[in-house]
């Protein structure tokens, strides 16, 4: 699924993002969706969220699909 979609993303999912540190080498940090901290629609370059650990990032790939 697209991580550039608000409407894809759900509190509890397990996501993969990059956080703004890790941009340059695209390193990215998994975890499960706390927050959703962007508020419009899409994003080109993902939904910026808080993950459960307190870590902020933008979603690259939706490890769960939720039914």
């Amino acid at each position: 699924m697209d991580g550039s979609k608000r409407s894809n993303i759900k509190i509890g999912m397990e996501v993969a993002v990059v956080q703004k540190h890790h941009q340059s080498t695209g390193e990215l940090t998994e975890g499960f969706v706390k927050r959703i901290l962007t508020k419009s629609p899409n994003h080109p370059h993902g939904i910026k969220v808080m993950l459960d650990t307190g870590e902020v990032g933008r979603v690259k790939k939706i490890l769960e699909e939720e039914d």
